[in-house]
């Protein structure tokens, strides 16, 4: 049973990768395939704000990337077409507070990296108008904007092309997302930065050493632009034994980023890679592999979505109050956007 404090709060997840999913069926299916296998998720987990990232996997770069990412675009916009009772694709900061006080789910669109754009920062442009909100310019490699996180040896910020991406982005209303990018670049970012930027799925580097995290001077860094950070669920990423992939070390890595970031800068971004792999499984899809990271792996009870309310209840038992839970849960992320797409 979901608890009450969840079910009034307004809660917020940053990364949920269904799109994926969702688009290797066939377009006929789109709207069905999310109503029949994610809506429930969503609603069991209580979810009001969902962010679905536009993923384009390596099988489709370099010459399908922009295909892709127009294909996953339009497969959310065929979701939200063909669930109009239950879900909204939100433009703004008004139409994301509209769908949430009419009991629907607020979608926002966001681009993890930018493959199928490489260089062209004219295309920005496009992808706003196509409702592309939110927006990351490397994953684990290097692109023509920027390095990964996989990349840190490299030292390297943003290549010219990836500052004029940032000044673009700021000048539109998108909001850069620094998760995956390189320590070089995270630094370069908050250098230059003249508006709030978020991390959506990002944990606590100091908890867990691996390059997909943050560091505290990181953190704060986010936190000083008016941003939030979004604490990623994906177990490797939280700790390095399987045994210490539980609720209490996610749990952990929450705590330390608010102790670090302040409670107004700590959010969700759970990444329920395995819920998005099982349903890209052969043979209904061709195989997707993951770098260096098992899939697999995740928290128990963290699966997907429905499993929201674990976190909440577990920052209850941990004594943090009542007002501080629903920031974490999703009050901060809904503030924030709140400002920046207004």
């Amino acid at each position: 049973m979901t608890l009450p404090l969840h079910q009034r709060a307004v809660v917020a997840d940053t990364h949920n990768d269904l799109l994926m999913a969702v688009s290797a069926r066939p377009p006929q299916l789109w709207a069905s395939f999310f109503r029949e296998r994610w809506l429930p998720q969503l609603l069991d987990g209580g979810v009001d704000l969902q962010v679905l990232p536009v993923f384009i996997d390596d099988q489709y770069r370099p010459e399908g990337a922009l295909r892709q990412t127009l294909r996953m675009i339009e497969c959310a916009h065929v979701i939200a077409e063909g669930n109009a009772d239950r879900v909204r694709l939100c433009l703004d900061a008004g139409e994301i507070d509209g769908a949430i006080e009419e009991g629907k789910i607020a979608l926002v669109l966001a681009m993890e990296s930018m493959p199928g754009l490489d260089a062209s920062i004219e295309l920005i442009p496009t992808l706003h108008r196509l409702g592309v909100r939110v927006a990351s310019i490397a994953h684990f490699g290097r692109t023509p904007l920027a390095d990964g996180s996989a990349e840190d040896a490299t030292g390297s910020g943003l290549t010219s092309h990836g500052v004029a991406a940032l000044a673009e982005m700021e000048r539109l209303g998108i909001v850069f997302d620094v998760s995956h990018l390189g320590a070089s670049g995270v630094a370069h970012v908050l250098e230059l930065a003249t508006k709030p930027v978020m991390a959506t799925h990002s944990s606590a580097r100091a908890l867990r050493d691996h390059h997909r995290n943050l560091t505290d001077d990181q953190l704060r860094g986010v936190a000083a632009t008016g941003g939030v950070i979004c604490v990623n669920f994906f177990a490797p990423f939280l700790a390095d034994r399987p045994a210490d992939m539980t609720l209490d070390r996610l749990l952990d890595h929450i705590e330390h980023m608010v102790s670090v970031a302040g409670i107004d800068h700590v959010g969700l971004g759970p990444d329920f890679i395995r819920e998005v792999m099982d349903d890209l499984t052969p043979p209904c899809c061709e195989d997707v592999q993951l770098r260096g990271v098992d899939p697999k792996a995740c928290v128990p009870g963290l699966e997907g979505p429905a499993g929201l309310p674990m976190v909440t209840e577990g920052l209850l038992a941990r004594g943090l109050p009542e007002k501080d839970v629903m920031q974490i849960i999703g009050g901060n992320v809904h503030r924030f956007f709140g400002e920046r797409l207004a």
